[in-house]
């Protein structure tokens, strides 16, 4: 197998005030990592308190989750902003979250932007670049998870950002290398065994399969498995089980070098 150890993300926090959304709690006795959202998309200080302290006590990897600031479309809506706006609204959320992991006796590791700002980011060269510039005036220990292939892993290497590659387990990939648009048919992968045989299968010969082309080369350092997805939870746990069981340790990306 060409790989044999890999990083389980998810993107956690998402309530806000009394409203909650998906199981963290189950969900961080799974993964290795946490995208922690920071008050753009979701979250607010006690949400993300509690998730900080949660993935402090199950001893997973904490990064920042930053957003649109538009809770009513859950982030996943572009709203137009000047690309100097964008790394100042990305720096807030991150340094939020930054300063609640200092009281919860965590740190924030990395940086992965959110729904539609993540989207941009992907195929956007300047939105990237605004983002990977504030991650790093933030702090040059800071590292992005950035969307395999896509213009923000690009211009994070460039700017010498680490940065470490994310494929998902339940997302449709179109042949360009972007995740089909949610809604469209084929975006969302539900069957936990398809899921795992999916990964499995690019585990081994680094092609992930598209919906309506070919199969595409992408490199991964971590598989997100969405929060918020109905059956979140079983998905996670027989993605994990099955990784396991193939000889793949799962392992938070930002304790390895390579």
């Amino acid at each position: 197998m060409a790989l044999t150890t890999i990083d389980l993300n998810s993107d956690l926090g998402e309530g806000y005030g009394p409203w909650t959304m998906g199981d963290d709690a189950a969900i961080l006795s799974i993964v290795t990592s946490a995208n922690i959202a920071c008050g753009g998309h979701a979250g607010d200080a006690e949400t993300m308190y509690r998730t900080l302290c949660t993935a402090a006590a199950n001893g997973v990897s904490v990064g920042a989750h930053p957003g649109y600031l538009d809770r009513a479309g859950f982030g996943r809506r572009i709203i137009p902003m000047e690309p100097d706006e964008i790394g100042r609204m990305v720096a807030a959320q991150i340094g939020s979250l930054q300063a609640l992991a200092a009281m919860a006796g965590t740190s924030v590791r990395y940086v992965k932007p959110h729904g539609a700002l993540g989207n941009l980011a992907a195929r956007d060269s300047v939105v990237a670049r605004a983002i990977v510039d504030a991650v790093a005036q933030i702090d040059d220990a800071l590292a992005v998870l950035a969307i395999s292939g896509t213009r923000l892993e690009i211009e994070a290497k460039a700017a010498g950002v680490t940065a470490y590659s994310e494929i998902f387990a339940d997302r449709g990939y179109t042949p360009e290398g972007q995740l089909v648009p949610r809604g469209e048919p084929g975006a969302m992968l539900h069957d936990a065994g398809e899921a795992s045989d999916r990964l499995l299968e690019f585990l081994d010969s680094g092609l992930m399969p598209t919906v309506g082309g070919e199969a595409i080369p992408l490199e991964a350092h971590s598989i997100c498995v969405h929060g918020d997805s109905p059956g979140a939870v079983d998905m996670a746990a027989q993605v994990r089980k099955e990784l396991e069981a193939a000889g793949v340790d799962v392992v938070g990306f930002t304790s390895r070098t390579s």
